[in-house]
């Protein structure tokens, strides 16, 4: 038996935000030091841009592609997450994935299975966000996350987001195995980039932040998507993405006031990230810059598409 509708989309909105709060701050930063660089802001809205245009040359193909991509890349990740990249991570917790795996597979079309898919994709995206956060300058990356939402929104609009996302999610690998490209649970569905940009978020937040901000702006963005979730009681499919970028508007516009400006120094020329730093005065030398971009007045965007299953 299936969950009703409300409370699927409640979990997931809830899931969501706790991606926000998961991701570690330096547990990779040190290691990836060499990497880093401003282009990797471009892979987030990459993503969607990309993940369009080879829906429109392949469809079914590319589907099936992504399918399998998941299925090798999925497990690793919330493995790499559990044991090394999460807030609590232990090394012996990497070996959760395993039973979890199992159960996604074993119980496909049940709830526990469902549940164990979701959590595998979540923990996932909290290590991406996190290894992304380590390489990417911070302006950078909130720049990568609006300019996602920013296409996403774009896509949405003109139509082109929903076919591709339907094919993706009706796509299944062999032998049963599990479906990990895009997020199911009882009867509301999710794409993976609605957990991947909250992802980015959290590791923005943990990186730049601290905990206490990251867990406030998890308690945030999961508020904003739970009412935004009300929306369905007129439309069948929105931008879930919508509340997670609202997140960072609302942290932006609150750090840029007179009083409470946040400047960063993302290090010298290399990008040390050892020398990405706390609030500083507004006098202060360096590199610098307000967190996320500058100006009195961000612009509001949305994002990708959660759905209501028809009937």
């Amino acid at each position: 038996m299936k969950l009703p509708f409300w409370l699927s989309i409640a979990a997931l909105s809830l899931v969501q935000g706790g991606v926000v709060a998961l991701p570690a701050a330096g547990a990779a930063s040190g290691r990836l030091r060499f990497l880093r660089a401003r282009q990797w802001a471009l892979i987030p809205p990459l993503s969607v841009v990309g993940f369009v245009l080879a829906a429109r040359a392949a469809e079914r193909a590319s589907a099936q592609t992504l399918t399998y991509l998941a299925l090798v890349a999925v497990p690793p990740l919330a493995a790499a997450a559990l044991g090394t990249l999460a807030a609590g991570a232990r090394p012996a917790l990497a070996l959760l994935a395993i039973p979890l795996f199992a159960l996604a597979w074993a119980d496909r079309a049940g709830l526990a299975g469902e549940g164990a898919a979701l959590i595998l994709s979540a923990m996932s995206c909290v290590a991406l966000g996190a290894l992304i956060a380590a390489v990417t300058p911070a302006r950078w990356l909130g720049a990568g996350i609006i300019a996602m939402a920013a296409a996403d929104t774009a896509l949405v609009v003109a139509d082109q987001l929903q076919r591709p996302n339907r094919v993706l999610q009706a796509a299944h690998p062999a032998a049963g195995l599990p479906r990990l490209q895009s997020v199911v649970f009882g009867s509301a569905g999710m794409g993976y980039g609605d957990l991947f940009i909250a992802g980015l978020l959290g590791g923005l937040l943990a990186a730049r932040l601290g905990r206490a901000p990251q867990v406030r702006a998890a308690l945030l963005a999961a508020a904003l998507a739970l009412a935004f979730d009300l929306l369905f009681f007129f439309v069948d499919e929105l931008p879930a993405t919508v509340p997670v970028a609202l997140t960072l508007i609302a942290l932006s516009v609150h750090r840029s006031g007179p009083r409470r400006s946040l400047e960063l120094s993302d290090g010298a020329r290399g990008g040390d990230p050892r020398t990405a730093c706390a609030p500083r005065a507004a006098d202060s030398g360096g590199v610098r810059g307000f967190l996320f971009f500058r100006g009195p007045r961000p612009f509001a965007l949305r994002g990708r598409v959660a759905r209501r299953p028809p009937g």
